[in-house]
């Protein structure tokens, strides 16, 4: 097992410099100076603007720069901003957040797409399969950013007119419900997609031979859907789970504009139009380690599901 996290973890250093070096190269692509942009409508001193070009590598060619970058990184260092604020500084609050409303999300998630489609499956060929399955399919084709004004405007503004203060619309309250409403936004599409996934597993789970043997030994229905069934069929729902916290955490920046939650994703999307190297960089780092510690937690998890996978 030790050998095989150790093997995952090398495996892992040639996708995090595929994914630095990426974004980096999409970052100097874009127009514009970097330096120029925080003076904003404002002419800077020509000497200031000189001594910041050199300061921070921008006068080298694109290669020279990235290497800059990446030593650093492999000191721990992620870089420092053109305002002379430490890159780590700027990540570290912003990470809380949107960690907690990608855990959120995913926790609305497991929750709302399993039950749901282990209803559906139990249900397969009757009417409320049809009616869960509408219901995933509405989910899927309404935009988050038309769902979360809906909800700002249902749950948030109309309840609290009628005196029920529980769904805050907007930034963050100290509390977990300042990420009830947001999460849901950001876990809708996705629950859709794992009921689906779910009760497709189970269906076919429960056609398998050995459930058949287990009905014929006399084992409750409740046994053998709880401890034969969903349990062979949670694998492929722990994948897409493992696969989609990574998805959850890069893909917040619509939902955190729509809430002013202040996390990476809004910070992500201010860093790229002012064209902060070294924020953008770090955040798709962080990003891309968190993605790829899940896909490794999943497959170690694939043991505890089904003892006949070993890690050699």
């Amino acid at each position: 097992m030790g050998r095989y996290i150790v093997r995952r973890l090398v495996q892992a250093i040639p996708v995090l410099l595929g994914a630095t070096l990426l974004v980096y190269a999409v970052v100097f692509a874009l127009p514009g100076d970097p330096v120029e942009a925080l003076a904003g409508d404002k002419r800077m001193d020509p000497h200031i603007v000189a001594v910041l070009r050199e300061r921070y590598h921008l006068n080298d060619p694109f290669l020279v720069q990235y290497w800059h970058y990446l030593t650093g990184l492999f000191h721990g260092d992620f870089g420092v901003t053109f305002a002379g604020v430490p890159v780590t500084d700027v990540m570290a609050g912003k990470f809380q957040v949107t960690a907690n409303l990608a855990m959120t999300a995913l926790i609305m998630e497991a929750v709302a797409g399993i039950g749901l489609g282990l209803y559906a499956a139990l249900r397969h060929g009757k009417a409320q399969e049809s009616l869960v399955l509408a219901a995933t399919l509405v989910l899927i084709s309404i935009p988050p950013l038309v769902t979360g004004f809906v909800l700002q405007l249902l749950l948030g503004v109309r309840l609290k007119q009628a005196g029920i203060d529980l769904f805050p619309v907007a930034g963050v309250t100290g509390d977990w419900r300042g990420y009830l409403l947001p999460g849901f936004v950001l876990a809708g599409t996705s629950i859709a997609y794992l009921t689906r996934l779910t009760r497709t597993s189970l269906v076919e789970t429960l056609r398998a031979d050995y459930i058949r043997t287990a009905v014929a030994k006399g084992l409750s229905r409740r046994r053998v859907v709880g401890r034969h069934a969903l349990r062979n069929a949670l694998i492929p729902l722990v994948t897409y789970l493992g696969a989609d916290f990574g998805t959850l955490m890069g893909g917040a920046v619509i939902t955190e504009t729509i809430f002013n939650l202040p996390g990476m994703g809004q910070q992500l999307f201010t860093s790229v139009y002012l064209r902060e190297q070294p924020v953008v960089v770090g955040m798709v780092t962080l990003l891309v380690l968190v993605y790829i510690l899940a896909n490794l937690v999943v497959d170690l998890l694939y043991a505890v599901l089904d003892p006949r996978i070993r890690y050699e």
